[in-house]
């Protein structure tokens, strides 16, 4: 089986099209039908239902799909560690974030850069849930996340430890407090986000535990509509620190400490165990050491 069929299939089924992967490979349309048909026969399995408009991949695609990204990735860090043997600042370098723990790169990443400047920084938006799973299958080189994963599989090293921000608008009630009980928020909206963590889980079993009522009576994908909200005095939340950091300083917004809750918040830098590093990751982890 030929590497090329398995990469054409690949930009087939991430494109949606064999017109657009046809451009993206630089070949002609028929010369990709052709290496797909090529393909199907060698495995004896149909990969795409073909419709008049569009197509869907069949069961036997979705399989051959997850081991084209594999073989590719592998293809890829190939290449880059050949590019390294030749020059050691060479590759790419390839790290997986959510959007809070993004911001906890940017100083690592801009004094990586400066050290190294030919090499290729990607930093892949994904929900912190699913980073454990993208490495272990070879998605991702590194990671970022604000939990520990368990298990010996993946490494882990705390590269920042922030804790989670009670913010409110200055013009709320509660804006010119230094401190407030638990017991004292129990009539206020919080703006929640709406992405599974185990600080949410936290804040929701100490009111539970405390027997208060907490009101999410709104849910917001993003931490920056979060903030925006909090800002304009329609609800109150909990952020991680740094994601407020500037906001506080300029005070736009109010933290405010709840006497019964401490959650540290400690990010992470992971990458699979029994796993070579590319020279590129190993600087950066060497750099945020």
């Amino acid at each position: 089986m030929e590497l090329y069929a398995l990469e054409v299939f690949l930009t087939i089924a991430s494109e949606k099209s064999f017109s657009r992967a046809a451009r993206m490979l630089y070949r002609t349309q028929p010369a990709v039908s052709l290496a797909l048909q090529r393909l199907e026969q060698e495995l004896g399995e149909k990969l795409i239902d073909r419709g008049p408009k569009d197509f869907t991949l069949t069961d036997a695609g979705h399989t051959v799909l997850e081991y084209a990204r594999r073989f590719v990735s592998l293809r890829q860090e190939l290449g880059n560690s050949l590019a390294e043997l030749r020059d050691h600042s060479a590759g790419r370098l390839s790290i997986g974030a959510n959007e809070s723990t993004t911001l906890y790169l940017l100083r690592h990443i801009q004094r990586y850069r400066e050290l190294f400047p030919k090499i290729k920084v990607t930093v892949r938006r994904s929900l912190s849930s699913k980073i454990p799973n993208e490495l272990l299958d070879g998605n991702l080189e590194m990671g970022v996340i604000s939990y520990d994963p368990g298990g010996d599989r993946l490494t882990s090293k705390i590269i920042y430890t922030d804790w989670l921000a009670f913010v409110v608008s200055p013009k709320h009630r509660l804006a010119k407090r230094k401190s407030v009980s638990v017991e004292e928020l129990g009539g206020e909206t919080f703006i929640a986000h709406n992405v599974v963590s185990p600080y949410r889980d936290v804040v929701v079993r100490t009111f539970r535990d405390r027997q208060v009522p907490l009101q999410m009576e709104i849910e917001m994908p993003t931490i920056e509509t979060i903030r925006k909200l909090v800002q304009s005095n329609l609800g109150v939340a909990f952020l991680p620190r740094m994601c407020v950091e500037q906001e506080i300083e300029q005070k736009i917004l109010c933290e405010v400490h709840v006497k019964e809750m401490h959650l540290e918040r400690k990010i992470r830098l992971v990458y699979p165990t029994h796993r070579a590093l590319s020279h590129a990751a190993q600087a950066f982890l060497e750099l945020v050491g």
